[in-house]
């Protein structure tokens, strides 16, 4: 059964947010909130983790999963990126959004799609995230809280805990959230594509023609 910390949205508690880093790093699922809806989380070197949060989900490995970082020099660490990217990147982040870049050597193969060696990136907007982040020094291995079958994404941590309570470690209750999961944007292209229209607004990736 899941462990259910409640976490204050704005002041997260030092200790709850000690614990579930802690809970992470020890090969723990978990569930946490950002500015776009709930999502799963695991450590970046998990590979028996990121397993199940495919399962959970009901994707395969052609499944991007998202590099959950704290700032762009952590992000870049990460991903390639060039001027033009680092530019949009630096102009909308933090925010709901997920961009798909080339990846470093820094991510194992496992978490790169299979065919194109990308990877899923975003900095979220969100107190409880960013502290949760702070505190692991280190990206979160993450995917959007949608159940196989479900058109919505997750956004009550209660109804998380009841579906999910015999399947991941632990519920990060940080208020209810939305339930619009992230823009997904490429920007592997010449120019940027829109791959998921979401919270984040979409304007600042359209080329005029």
């Amino acid at each position: 059964m899941s462990q259910f910390f409640t976490i204050h949205p704005t002041n997260p508690q030092p200790r709850l947010i000690k614990q579930a880093a802690d809970l992470v790093r020890n090969g723990s699922v978990i569930a946490y909130p950002t500015d776009s809806c709930y999502a799963l989380g695991c450590h970046l070197g998990d590979k028996e983790a990121v397993a199940r949060i495919r399962q959970i989900r009901g994707v395969d490995d052609k499944h991007h999963m998202t590099m959950v970082c704290r700032d762009l020099s952590e992000l870049a660490r990460y991903a390639r990126v060039n001027n033009v990217q680092f530019r949009l990147l630096k102009n909308n982040t933090p925010g709901s959004y997920t961009f798909i870049l080339e990846a470093t050597k820094e991510v194992p193969k496992r978490l790169q799609h299979p065919k194109r060696s990308t990877i899923g990136v975003r900095i979220p907007d969100h107190p409880v995230a960013l502290a949760l982040l702070e505190e692991l020094g280190e990206p979160l291995i993450s995917s959007t809280l949608i159940l196989p079958n479900e058109e919505f994404a997750m956004n009550d941590a209660e109804q998380i805990r009841d579906l999910l309570q015999h399947q991941i470690d632990l519920v990060v209750d940080g208020g209810a959230v939305g339930l619009d999961p992230t823009t997904v944007i490429d920007l592997t292209k010449d120019t940027p594509v829109v791959v998921r229209f979401g919270k984040g607004d979409v304007s600042p990736f359209l080329i005029e023609k």
